[in-house]
């Protein structure tokens, strides 16, 4: 592994700022920053290499249209270089297409020098405990990934009804910013997320929430948190909203000998920790008609349903060791009635068939799909399915490079490359029967949500079906 590396870096170091002469067809699965990042990067080192990017909605983008919290548009401005990206002559965008149908991974193989898979992490980690499912009566446990998908209109997640209405409180499982984001959310002033892209039905949800109070709940403690200061800051500012914690266990775990050890090397954490000390008040100072509170050392054992209310059943945990810090059950219980759970313990990848998949992510090296020990030709991986669901879109941006320059180190070494044509990708994806969506056809569909978003005051209205999206295309 430390040779391909060393072998990059001199391989980069050379290339600097020259293009390589190369002529190929490169196909990337996936419209999202992962998919877009790596088509930039092969477009900035070689002047003759054709991207197609093939996306299954009809919008680009992924979770930057999906995914970022609305009141965050300040994260979705790389979306202008995406649009530079898919208005390059040699960029052609396939919208509406889901590879592993009637266009497999294998058939684009045959029809392309490479291809580049960028297709995300696109389901969540269950928790499998009972009740997790809900019943009839009651929701039960409800994905973050899919509640953040229905704010933001993602078509697959409109079905949602969440329940905001049969209590006062959601418990919020997982102590990472997406958690974050789905408890500023539910507890923002309605009239500044009317604001911003969210959709119209989200906004007239939440205008009708009876939620006061959010808890949310992680297994271990304070100094093993994984949101980032900057999303507890937004907490702290929301107008209203009382921060609450178990401030003396914060103390505690700040001062003791393993956590001076960790805060000094640690600075971010020891400036959350300050920050967190400063706004929160603990439980028995609890105070606010609205409140967020950051419950540690608790775990879900059951959502325990009945006719009025269903309630999340919590383990109290203790602390064990030092590295790495482990969470043990004490024995004792604890329940809180909410109307709503909403679990956000990481995002998982799915498999394509034909494709190596270790239960995570495509297994690589560099960027090079993996089977077994041995590399699959033209085969490459980028983003959240290569490395998993962690860091930010500038983690992405870097990670797309570098599986980029794989392609481009293969391409420069003639291990890929020279042996497709537009002419016969075009006539293999029309004997495939796809009907795409054009990058034409997006800029149309993005032109009405702007325009529609405009009159209501906002940045843009999405349209949330599919159906709707090819009707606006196709100017029915």
């Amino acid at each position: 592994m430390a040779g391909l590396v060393s072998v990059r870096a001199r391989y980069i170091a050379k290339l600097g700022a020259r293009q390589l002469s190369t002529n190929a067809n490169i196909a990337v699965v996936g419209g999202g920053a992962a998919g877009f990042y790596t088509a930039a990067r092969l477009l900035s080192k070689t002047p003759d290499v054709h991207v197609d990017i093939f996306e299954r909605l009809p919008a680009p983008y992924g979770l930057v249209r999906y995914g970022v919290a609305p009141d965050h548009p300040e994260v979705k401005n790389c979306t202008a270089k995406f649009s530079e990206v898919s208005g390059n002559a040699r960029v052609r965008f396939f919208g509406n297409v889901d590879i592993g149908g009637s266009l497999s991974v294998s058939r684009l193989q045959e029809m392309y020098d490479g291809v580049v898979l960028a297709y995300g992490t696109s389901t969540d980690r269950r928790l499998n405990i009972p009740g997790e499912d809900g019943d009839q009566r009651h929701i039960g446990m409800v994905s973050a990934r899919q509640f953040v998908a229905w704010y933001n209109g993602l078509p697959e997640a409109q079905n949602l009804a969440p329940d905001l209405s049969s209590h006062d409180t959601v418990v919020v499982v997982g102590h990472g910013n997406v958690a974050l984001d789905c408890a500023r959310i539910l507890l923002a002033p309605v009239e500044t997320l009317a604001c911003t892209d969210m959709t119209v039905r989200a906004v007239e949800v939440l205008k009708e929430s009876r939620i006061r109070h959010v808890q949310m709940v992680g297994r271990r403690g304070p100094l093993q948190v994984s949101f980032t200061t900057k999303e507890l800051r937004e907490m702290t500012k929301l107008s209203n909203v009382q921060v609450v914690c178990d401030r003396a266990l914060v103390e505690q775990e700040c001062s003791s000998s393993a956590g001076q050890a960790l805060l000094q090397t640690a600075r971010p954490l020891r400036r959350m920790m300050d920050l967190l000390l400063k706004h929160a008040v603990s439980p028995d100072q609890m105070t606010g008609e609205r409140t967020f509170q950051l419950r540690f050392l608790r775990s879900p054992l059951a959502i325990e349903l009945d006719e009025k209310v269903q309630r999340v059943r919590l383990a109290i945990n203790r602390l064990e060791g030092e590295s790495p810090v482990r969470a043990v059950a004490t024995g004792d219980e604890e329940e809180v009635a909410c109307a709503m759970a909403l679990r956000s313990v990481g995002y998982a990848g799915q498999a394509l068939e034909g494709v190596p998949f270790d239960g995570r992510v495509v297994p690589n090296i560099a960027g090079r799909v993996m089977a077994g020990d041995k590399p699959v030709h033209g085969l490459y991986v980028a983003g959240w399915i290569k490395r998993g669901p962690v860091g930010v879109i500038a983690t992405t941006m870097q990670d797309a490079y570098r599986t980029a320059d794989a392609v481009l180190m293969d391409l420069n070494s003639q291990a890929i490359g020279g042996q497709s044509t537009l002419s016969n990708i075009d006539s293999m994806l029309e004997l495939c029967g796809i009907n795409p969506v054009s990058n034409e056809d997006w800029r149309r569909l993005d032109a009405y949500e702007v325009s529609k978003g405009q009159t209501a005051g906002k940045p843009r209205e999405k349209v949330t079906s599919v159906q709707d999206m090819l009707n606006v295309i196709r100017d029915k």
